[in-house]
């Protein structure tokens, strides 16, 4: 079994990065409805208090490694040029999909959305992660303010889920490839 260096990147970015982020966003949007409304049950604990502390902080750097890997590992290869007589496209996935006008639009729309809508995903969570260690606790007695950063993770959620909806038509229709292969493991002889 192998996989190329690019192709273990672009895996990496969507699948490790931005699908972690993804999971972690929901469990965020539970705990803050579930701990911090106005009229939740239980009181705050310190406990409480530190796991969503470290919770932001961890999705803050998930979100940030998962664009800034897209914008400077993944996608230089996705817009490499081809040589001016090269007749195989594989090695060059945005000239791929452009090449065929049944796939235009997965570069067209697809990726011009993905590389401006995934930079929403860290700054809105950024904002949540900063108001959330400003307010800590407090954030429950400032409802308007619990539901901004309520607000800001679910903005984030959702530019995330549109760039890797994207991201993973892109890739289906295009892969990344190239670069050094990498052997996982050796297929056993009959």
């Amino acid at each position: 079994m192998e996989i190329t260096v690019r192709a273990l990147w672009t895996l990496v970015h969507g699948m490790a990065f931005g699908g972690l982020y993804l999971l972690a966003c929901s469990g965020a949007v539970v705990e803050l409805g579930r701990r911090y409304a106005p009229a939740a049950a239980s009181p705050i604990t310190a406990r409480d208090e530190t796991f969503l502390r470290v919770y932001f902080i961890a999705m803050t750097v998930l979100a940030w490694l998962t664009v800034l890997s897209g914008a400077y590992i993944v996608y230089p290869w996705y817009r490499a040029l081809p040589p001016a007589a090269a007749a195989h496209l594989a090695n060059y996935p945005q000239r791929l999909l452009l090449s065929n006008p049944a796939t235009a639009a997965w570069h067209s729309l697809g990726m011009e959305w993905k590389e401006h809508v995934a930079w929403l995903t860290p700054i809105s969570i950024t904002m949540a992660t900063v108001v959330f260690l400003r307010y800590k606790r407090e954030i429950k007695n400032h409802p308007l303010l619990r539901n901004a950063v309520l607000c800001f993770v679910v903005v984030s959620f959702l530019a995330a889920a549109l760039a890797g909806f994207f991201g993973a038509e892109i890739d289906d229709h295009a892969p990344v490839r190239g670069g050094a292969i990498l052997h996982l493991m050796q297929g056993g002889h009959s």
